[in-house]
Parts: C-alpha cells; sequence; structure tokens
C-alpha cells in the first residue's frame, strides 16, 4: 500500500510537519505545501518536494493531509476539494471536529473527508520543531460516516501501518465533548494557573521555589496563544459546558477546606488519584476481531484504487438495502468502540470484508 501511495500535507507546521516527515521516513511518495514561503523553503532543504503553487502540491494525490490553523481548515477543505479527483481521500487534524464536519456535510464532501484530530503535539511550533515519532503509539480520532467507511477504513490502516497510532472512531460531536475534557480544558486551566503566579505579589519568589507539579501544570501554556484561543473558541459550548463542572467542583474543595474537613478532602483527592492512575495504565486488551463485509454506499468508489484492489463482479455486490444495514452496523460498531474508551490497532481490506482490531477497557468489578 505505502509503495504506490503518493499523499500531500497541506500546512506544515509542528502537526503537519511531522506527518509529512514521517510518510516520507516510510517511502511514501509525499509532497507539501504552506501558504509562508520560508516553511516551503525549509521543507526543500530537508529533501522534501515543496512546490510553490497548492495546486502542483495536491494534483493526483491519493490522500491529502489538511493541516493549517483551525479557522482556516473549511476553506482549506473546499479549496483542496477542487483540486484534488474524487477519489482522494482528505482528512484533517483539526482539535475540535463538529464544524468541519458540518461544513464538510453542507458542500458534498462527506464522502471523501474524513474528520481527524491525532491526540499529540508539544509546546513548540512549526516545521523546525516537527518530528517523525511524534504519533507513535499516540490516539487519532477519526470520524466515520456511512458515505465515507471506504475512506475510514484506508486512512485507518494508513495510520496504524505508517504512524503506529491507535485510531478512536468517534461522532465529531462526541470528540468535541470529550477533547474538551482531556485537551482543552487542561490548556485553559494551565493558563489560569500561570496567570495567578504571573499576577501574585511574590511571583519571583514563586518561581524560585517552583517544581515538577508547577511545571507540569503549566507545560502547555507554552503552545502559541493564538493556536491555544483558536482551539477554545471554536469549541466554546463545550468548554464552557466542562469550565462550570470545574466551579463546582472548586467550591466543593473549598467548602472542605474552609471547614478543616479532612475526609471530604480525602474523599476528593483519592477519586483524582484513581483517574490518574487509570491514565498511566491505559494499555487495553484486545478483543475478538471483529469482520464486517466490505459493503460501499451505493455509488460510491472505493478510495485509492491502486492500493486496495476492488474489481468485485457486478452480481456480487449486495443489493442497496443489504449494503445500508452492513453500513450501518459496521458504523454502529466503530462509534460504540469510541465511545467506551477504546481503540483499534488493525484495520485489514479485502476485495470481500473488512476486519477491524480492537482494543476495550475490562469490564468494571
Amino acid at each position: 500500500m505505502v509503495d504506490s501511495l503518493r499523499a500531500a500535507v497541506v500546512g506544515t507546521g509542528l502537526i503537519g510537519g511531522s506527518i509529512l516527515l514521517r510518510l516520507r521516513e516510510r517511502g511514501v511518495d509525499v509532497a507539501g505545501w504552506d501558504p509562508d514561503a520560508a516553511t516551503r523553503a525549509e521543507g526543500r532543504a530537508r529533501g522534501v518536494d515543496f512546490p510553490d503553487a497548492l495546486a502542483d502540491a495536491v494534483r493526483d494525490r491519493d490522500v491529502v493531509f489538511l493541516c493549517g490553523p483551525l479557522s482556516s481548515l473549511p476553506e482549506t477543505l473546499r479549496a483542496v476539494s477542487g483540486l484534488t479527483g474524487p477519489d482522494c481521500v482528505l482528512t484533517d487534524v483539526g482539535s475540535t471536529k463538529g464544524g468541519i464536519a458540518a461544513y464538510a456535510a453542507a458542500h458534498g464532501l462527506t464522502g471523501r473527508f474524513v474528520p481527524g484530530h491525532p491526540m499529540a503535539g508539544t509546546e513548540r511550533a512549526g516545521l523546525t520543531a516537527a518530528s517523525p515519532a511524534l504519533f507513535d503509539g499516540a490516539a487519532w480520532v477519526l470520524c466515520p460516516t456511512a458515505a465515507g467507511l471506504d475512506r475510514f477504513r484506508t486512512l485507518a490502516a494508513l495510520l496504524v501501518g505508517v504512524f503506529g497510532a491507535r485510531i478512536v472512531p468517534l461522532d465529531p460531536d462526541a470528540h468535541d465533548a470529550a477533547a474538551a475534557l482531556a485537551s482543552h480544558l487542561p490548556h485553559l486551566l494551565a493558563g489560569v494557573l500561570a496567570a495567578t503566579v504571573a499576577e501574585a505579589d511574590l511571583r519571583d519568589a514563586a518561581l524560585g521555589l517552583a517544581a515538577g507539579s508547577f511545571r507540569d501544570g503549566t507545560r502547555v501554556v507554552g503552545t502559541p496563544a493564538a493556536r491555544t484561543v483558536d482551539m477554545l473558541l471554536n469549541n466554546r459550548d463545550q468548554v464552557l459546558a466542562q469550565l462550570d463542572r470545574v466551579t463546582g467542583l472548586l467550591d466543593r474543595y473549598a467548602a472542605a477546606l474552609r471547614g478543616g474537613d479532612a475526609a471530604a478532602l480525602a474523599g476528593l483527592q483519592q477519586r483524582a488519584r484513581g483517574l490518574r492512575l487509570a491514565l498511566l495504565d491505559r494499555e487495553l486488551p484486545a478483543a475478538a476481531p471483529r469482520v464486517f463485509p466490505r459493503a460501499l454506499p451505493h455509488g460510491l468508489p472505493p478510495a485509492l484504487p491502486r492500493a486496495l484492489p476492488h474489481d468485485l463482479p457486478h452480481d456480487a455486490e449486495p443489493a442497496d438495502e443489504a449494503r445500508g444495514a452492513a453500513a450501518d452496523g459496521e458504523l454502529a460498531y466503530l462509534l460504540s468502540l469510541g465511545a467506551a474508551g477504546g481503540y483499534l490497532t488493525g484495520c485489514a481490506v479485502t476485495d470481500a470484508t473488512v476486519t477491524y482490531t480492537a482494543h476495550l477497557p475490562a469490564a468494571p468489578g
């Protein structure tokens, strides 16, 4: 698959640059493009094909990763979809999914576009900070739809095989709610902690005492402010909803502290500690492989024809009703897997079937 794949990466900052470098490292024919001329020059200096024109970068590609700033992605999707053929798979890396998924649906691109979000990064930015190993073992969200299942399968196999990622299938709205808790809220709270110390009379004394807890708690504040603001505003409703929960918990902590209630404080901290320990032990057991017929939505050609042969006899294709039922069952399985905290580490596609290797949390008790 990789030997015949032609890819492009549009927007080559930390995330896009890391995608591009990993693809090149694994022998993929990949081109990059960035609106910044200096970044294009840096890419060429690294031996990567970096045309000056966007059209030249994405022409005749099998898959294109859209990796620019979050607020720019709808327009980038519109532009790249018009410059690529109908068999080209499009995906993005934005940290919110509801808006871009709705845009794709409104513009008839659901069958070609699979919203994505790799849960990896550092506080650094730019192509010079990129690393081909950034996504090793990282969770990578993909948002499948019935119309885009074949594209989802293609991307899932590519991301597992080339990037060593764990694929988390999620509905766009479910992603945004979970990302508010797992990513966006921590950025906001890190900013609050750092800003509190910055405004304190004993600012410099506090910095002199700051050790691991303060450094770890404020690490993501090093992210460029514009990127964090873009992320928070694009997921405003979900972040505000979770911020209300934080406020409620802070009130409980404050009430216990004012009342000298050691038992209440210990209970709150013990519950939090349990979550932390669960986070550090997230190697989930593999479930039995799940096999589905490779049913495609009516009229949709499979993606990456050179990589995945699909010449089925016409009379071997299921009827439209059976196609729809097969696609619905596969989609329901994927979305329930991600919602339950599971992930995929394998997606094997043949002419007739698709087989998923999934990992699920153990049942409580």
